[in-house]
């Protein structure tokens, strides 16, 4: 007779091989488009803006990974896949409510409000993850982990193609070894070009709150989903 715990598993397993078929699948035609026009004007954008943002995002990043020395949990020991998971989403649904909040006051609160939402939310975001990697059982403290958990963060939010170069290197073990292998500029290019139209939505009168708001619910939601699957794939190797 199939346990609770066992049933679990398989419909882990489920879930997981659907989530790497959606990681190599190649971008539609739509998605294509969009990234080409999203190249275009990038490339328009000089050089010094492009490596002036990367180094704020670089900076920001790592000091929200070096803060989270402070307040990151130990990993969790003896549990079941399906104790950990009942755990996990406990977290997601906790984080998605604080994000979601938080997007729909910046929404309402203008330009300003809606610029200091992106730093806040990439640190709702990464402190999500390292929540999440030590309900797994990973050690958030060593800097492996955390460039582990910055690919998850790619993986969540990058173009059809970025995404499955990260994939294909997680899964080859071709991951950044120290912070400086890893490419903060495709990092901050990635992630500003897929939130975007989204959080330019949020800019508008009147509907910027239930925009920001709906926008921030999704982004969590697709965030720890990515998660789950990531570290599934390594409770399963």
């Amino acid at each position: 007779m199939t346990t609770a715990s066992e049933l679990h598993e398989q419909t882990a397993r489920a879930e997981l091989a659907a989530w790497r078929e959606a990681m190599v699948k190649p971008p539609s035609a739509l998605q294509a488009a969009a990234k080409g026009l999203q190249t275009r004007i990038n490339n328009l954008i000089p050089e010094k803006v492009h490596q002036a943002v990367s180094k704020v995002i670089e900076q920001m990043t790592r000091g929200i990974l070096v803060g989270s020395d402070f307040v990151t949990p130990p990993p969790r020991a003896g549990l079941t896949l399906a104790q950990r998971e009942a755990l996990v989403r406990k977290a997601i649904d906790g984080y998605r409510n604080v994000a979601t909040v938080e997007g729909g006051v910046a929404g309402a609160g203008g330009f300003l409000l809606a610029a200091a939402d992106f730093p806040a939310l990439i640190a709702i975001k990464i402190k999500l993850l390292f929540e999440i990697a030590a309900l797994y059982g990973h050690d958030g403290q060593a800097w492996r982990e955390r460039l582990y958990i910055l690919s998850i963060f790619q993986l969540a939010f990058s173009s059809p193609d970025h995404r499955r170069d990260v994939y294909e290197r997680l899964t080859g073990d071709d991951q950044p070894a120290t912070p400086a292998d890893f490419d903060w500029r495709r990092f901050q290019q990635e992630y500003r070009d897929y939130i975007d139209l989204a959080k330019l939505a949020q800019l508008l009168p009147v509907v910027g709150a239930p925009i920001g708001a709906i926008v921030n619910f999704r982004l969590i939601e697709q965030l720890g989903t990515t998660a789950m699957n990531a570290y599934r794939a390594r409770w399963f190797a």
